[in-house]
């Protein structure tokens, strides 16, 4: 986004406490990154720097993504969804690509099953 883009848009804080999701996607891949969560302070620096920087809702604090790991997330692309409360990062990850804390590439890396009754087929199909 440039400034002049990011001036006129003003992003609801006012939902969550004062915070809005940050959704981070590997730019090159499509590949859901992690989510975080920012407010007005972690937003601003964020758009300053660059680099995606949250708000660290356990230790009250702002927290730059790769601080002391060194996989910073440096933005390509920024976006807000409809409402204006949620932020979508496309980044490229500095270091050696391992986003999340547990030492893989993204976070979401646990499946979660379903139940095959819990699955319904595609809206196409229940039209005959």
């Amino acid at each position: 986004m440039n400034a002049e883009t990011t001036e006129n848009l003003a992003i609801d804080f006012s939902k969550l406490d004062g915070l809005v999701p940050g959704i981070v996607q590997d730019a090159a891949t499509g590949n859901m990154l992690m989510v975080g969560f920012l407010n007005e302070e972690s937003y601003r620096k964020t758009l300053d720097t660059g680099f995606v920087t949250f708000w660290s809702r356990t230790r009250k604090k702002l927290w730059m993504k790769g601080e002391t790991s060194g996989n910073r997330l440096r933005i390509v692309e920024t976006f807000t969804d409809c409402d204006n409360d949620t932020l979508l990062f496309r980044v490229v990850v500095e270091g050696d690509g391992l986003v999340c804390h547990e030492g893989t590439v993204s976070c979401f890396t646990k499946p979660i099953p379903l139940r095959s009754a819990e699955i319904l087929p595609p809206e196409s199909e229940t039209k005959a």
